[in-house]
C-alpha cells in the first residue's frame, strides 16, 4: 500500500509547505530599431520577466487557470518595443512591470530584468554612419525593475565593466596564519569585472544618471590609491551617493583579477614589475553594500530567481 492509497484519517501529516514562488519568461532578445529619420537608432535588450501573485494552485494541484503564459509575457516585450520604443532600459522595464500589475488580475507583484547590450556607430570617411554599428566589448547596462500595488522601484546597474591600473595598489598588514603564503605588497595590478547595482528613489534621466554614476566610479578607480580592494569599492559608493541625490543604495560584486609576475629569473632576466601571468581562478570575490542614512528596505525589489542569483 502506498501512502496515497491510505485514508485521510491514517496519512502521514504534511511536512512541507510552499513557501514562495514566481514564475515567467528569461532571456527574450528585443532588438529595437527607430527607423523615423534617416539617421536610425537601435536598443538591443535581453529581457527577462518574473510574476508574483495568487499562483499556488498552479504548483500545487496543477491548476493553469490564473496562470498567464510565459509565452504571452514575451509577446508583451516584442508588443510595447513597438508600441512604446526603448527610451531607456529602466523605463522599458517599468512599461513591461506595471502592466502586469496593473492589468493582469492575478498579478500582484512583477519583476523585470533587461541586460542592454552597447552599438558603437561605425566611421565613414570621418563621419557616423547613420544605419551601421559595431557591437561594443565593453559593459552590459542593466536594469531591474519590481513593481507591486505598493509601487515601483528601479534598480539601475551594469556588469562585466573590466577595469584595471597599472599601480595605486597595495596590499599588506592582513592577518596571517600558519596557511598563510601570500607575500605583502606596496606595488601591485588592480584589476576587476565589475557589477554594480543602484537604487533609484525619484525621478532621473535614467541615461543621464547612468553615464554619471558610471564616470563617477571609473574615477575613483583611477585616482584612489587603493590599500585593498574593499576600500576601493568603498570609495565608489560613497562618491556615487554623493554625486546623485537620487541613489539611495548601491551594491558591488568586484572579483579580483589576479595578475602575478612572471619568474624571469631562470633566463637571467629582472622583472621590475612589468611580465605578468593573469589568473582567471581561483579569485578573491569583494562584495559591498553601500546606502544612504535614512533611506527604507527595498527586499523585494533586491530578491532574484534561484536561477539567477
Amino acid at each position: 500500500m502506498t501512502l496515497t492509497d491510505l485514508p485521510p484519517t491514517e496519512a502521514a501529516p504534511m511536512t512541507a509547505r510552499l513557501h514562495a514562488h514566481q514564475y515567467g519568461k528569461a532571456e527574450t532578445r528585443v532588438v529595437r530599431v527607430q527607423r523615423d529619420s534617416p539617421r536610425h537608432e537601435i536598443r538591443d535588450l535581453n529581457v527577462t520577466t518574473a510574476l508574483r501573485g495568487d499562483f499556488d494552485d498552479a504548483y500545487l494541484t496543477g491548476d493553469q487557470s490564473a496562470v498567464l503564459p510565459t509565452d504571452t509575457q514575451k509577446n508583451m516585450s516584442f508588443v510595447y518595443a513597438k508600441q512604446h520604443g526603448v527610451a531607456s532600459p529602466e523605463a522599458f522595464a517599468t512599461l513591461l512591470a506595471r502592466h502586469f500589475v496593473d492589468d493582469v488580475a492575478p498579478v500582484t507583484g512583477a519583476r523585470v530584468d533587461v541586460e542592454e547590450f552597447a552599438w558603437v556607430r561605425v566611421v565613414v570617411d570621418g563621419s557616423e554612419h547613420d544605419h551601421t554599428w559595431v557591437r561594443s566589448g565593453q559593459e552590459v547596462r542593466t536594469a531591474s525593475v519590481t513593481a507591486d500595488v505598493d509601487g515601483t522601484t528601479v534598480i539601475a546597474g551594469l556588469k562585466d565593466l573590466t577595469l584595471l591600473k597599472s599601480t595605486g595598489s597595495e596590499f599588506h598588514g592582513f592577518l596571517k596564519d600558519e596557511f598563510t603564503t601570500l607575500g605583502e605588497t606596496d606595488d601591485r595590478v588592480l584589476a576587476t569585472s565589475l557589477a554594480a547595482q543602484w537604487r533609484y528613489d525619484g525621478e532621473v534621466d535614467f541615461d543621464a544618471t547612468y553615464a554619471t554614476v558610471r564616470q563617477v566610479m571609473l574615477e575613483q578607480f583611477a585616482t584612489v590609491h587603493s590599500l585593498a580592494l574593499q576600500q576601493t569599492l568603498w570609495h565608489m559608493g560613497r562618491a556615487v551617493l554623493d554625486a546623485v541625490p537620487e541613489v539611495v543604495e548601491i551594491r558591488f560584486a568586484a572579483p579580483n583579477k589576479h595578475h602575478f609576475l612572471a619568474d624571469l629569473t631562470p633566463f637571467g632576466l629582472p622583472n621590475p614589475g612589468e611580465v605578468f601571468f593573469a589568473a582567471d581562478r581561483p579569485y578573491g570575490l569583494i562584495e559591498a553594500v553601500i546606502v544612504r542614512d535614512g533611506a527604507g528596505p527595498a527586499d523585494a525589489a533586491w530578491t532574484r530567481s534561484v536561477g539567477n542569483p
